[in-house]
């Protein structure tokens, strides 16, 4: 078959290389090249361990504390407020325990096979080495600290998360860095991380164009329908790109083209920012979640880059990267001697459902149309899955996971 996949992201190209895998023609459609969005500048984890919701039990008490402070963990620009109130609300729904526990028993079967579904594209790609698998360290001020997140480590627990507590010691030998600021530490080690998402999702895109995908550098527009069947997809600017099927993997853009095939779907922007430490001078083993601090420290190739912060400002408002200071403020705490010279700073667009979990199924008003979207804090965590799931979705096989969590209707039942 033709498939037509708008957006080349880590996503896109996940579920181009497995889409390839299975003998189909490939055209991404993207106006910008491959990782030149959100999947540049993500934190990079690969976390199996990373199934937790962004909303948790007890988050509704914060919340309008941390919209006082612009600064904050969680911050709404004033003008955009009307917008992402109706979004807001149903978050806070959704970290109520009972769906907690749901959505991380969803998110933790996406996310397990990371590694299983990654390989084989990586191999193809020649780009396994730019994976890391030394594991994260969750760390914090001292044990009353994380008796706070206990819950969830807990929760993480239950649903076969290896965890391992690191005591002050240890986590002092396992990364000196943190000698005197951290007292206690939670180990992951099934974790890892990629040295470069940009480079990583760029090999794979590339891998696919080696394989015969072809490119449209234009912004997909809608469809061309023949009954229930997408025939061509419409361009701005260009021509039709006719098909036998499309995947929608447009990220935090994929909303107005969803709704063309199905119902609403409450797509919303999850700002996040990014200083990366050109002139670091440590000498980090594993990613460290700071998770007092909410900030991801990763050791990468081009330095060491500092991942956190959620801002609502939709996608036209300009970074604010006074956020972006905070994060190198918040480094500059844990790592008083971190060379700090030359850094960078970025802001991207997470996409984001109010329950945390993707959209991953088939379009609703379309025979020939899956959607794979909405993947938020996780992007780089399940993308290759989802891809292996598109690949088994457009094959007509069984899924290899329980995929009605990421229902596209999912939320017009909950209407």
């Amino acid at each position: 078959m033709r498939i037509a996949v708008i957006g080349n992201g880590i996503v896109g190209s996940c579920c181009a290389a497995w889409l390839q895998r299975d003998g189909h023609e490939v055209t991404f459609i993207d106006p910008l090249g491959p990782a030149e969005a959100t999947s540049f500048g993500n934190a990079g984890s690969l976390s199996p361990s990373a199934c937790l919701p962004v909303g948790m039990p007890g988050m509704w008490r914060k919340v309008p504390r941390w919209l006082l402070d612009p600064l904050g963990p969680l911050s709404v620009r004033w003008r955009y407020a009307p917008m992402v109130a109706p979004w807001l609300a149903r978050f806070l729904r959704a970290s109520e325990p009972r769906e907690v526990v749901r959505i991380a028993t969803a998110l933790r079967n996406l996310l397990a096979p990371i590694f299983e579904c990654y390989e084989p594209i990586l191999q193809r790609a020649d780009a396994i080495g730019l994976v890391n698998r030394g594991g994260c360290l969750y760390v914090y001020s001292g044990p009353e600290a994380a008796r706070q997140w206990q819950w969830g480590m807990n929760l993480r627990r239950s649903l076969g998360v290896e965890l391992r507590d690191v005591g002050e010691e240890e986590l002092a030998a396992l990364e000196p860095d943190l000698r005197g600021r951290f007292r206690f530490g939670i180990l992951a080690p099934e974790n890892g991380s990629t040295t470069d998402p940009a480079a990583l999702t760029r090999a794979i895109f590339a891998r696919c164009v080696a394989d015969g995908a072809t490119t449209v550098r234009r912004r997909a527009k809608g469809f061309r329908m023949n009954g229930h069947h997408v025939a061509a997809v419409r361009t701005e600017g260009g021509p039709e790109v006719e098909c036998d099927g499309v995947v929608l993997a447009g990220g935090a853009w994929s909303a107005k083209l969803a709704r063309q095939l199905g119902p609403a779907i409450p797509l919303e922007t999850q700002r996040g920012y990014h200083v990366t430490v050109a002139s670091n001078n440590l000498a980090l083993r594993h990613t460290v979640m700071a998770v007092e601090h909410n900030m991801m420290v990763n050791p990468m190739g081009m330095g060491l880059r500092l991942a956190g912060s959620v801002e609502f400002a939709g996608l036209e408002a300009p970074p604010d990267y006074a956020r972006a200071d905070v994060l190198l403020t918040r480094a500059k705490d844990m790592f008083p001697h971190l060379d700090t010279a030359r850094t960078s700073q970025w802001m991207g667009h997470r996409p984001c459902l109010p329950d945390s979990l993707p959209v991953i199924g088939a379009a609703p008003r379309a025979e020939n149309a899956w959607f794979a979207f909405g993947h938020g804090h996780v992007g780089m965590c399940g993308a290759a899955s989802t891809g292996r799931e598109v690949a088994n979705l457009v094959a007509g096989r069984a899924p290899g996971l329980d995929l009605s969590p990421f229902s596209p209707t999912r939320f017009r039942r909950a209407a």
